[in-house]
């Protein structure tokens, strides 16, 4: 949950994760889905990233597009 929601509760993600997810949701968005990672994993665009980078370096970076739906 963003910090601009009273979410204080930290989980470490990597840097390029980090930046998919917002670029995909807003922060309202992660605010109502909470921790339910089920949840970021139903987004299409999400998935599809995941799917990409899962087969890449842990120390992997790219630019990443900011089109949030």
């Amino acid at each position: 949950m963003p910090k601009a929601k009273k979410g204080r509760q930290t989980v470490p993600v990597h840097p390029i994760c980090h930046r998919a997810i917002h670029a995909n949701f807003t922060n309202a968005a992660l605010a109502r889905i909470g921790g339910d990672r089920a949840a970021l994993l139903e987004s299409a665009a999400l998935a599809k990233f995941l799917a990409w980078v899962a087969d890449k370096p842990p120390d992997f970076h790219a630019p990443t597009r900011t089109a949030r739906s």
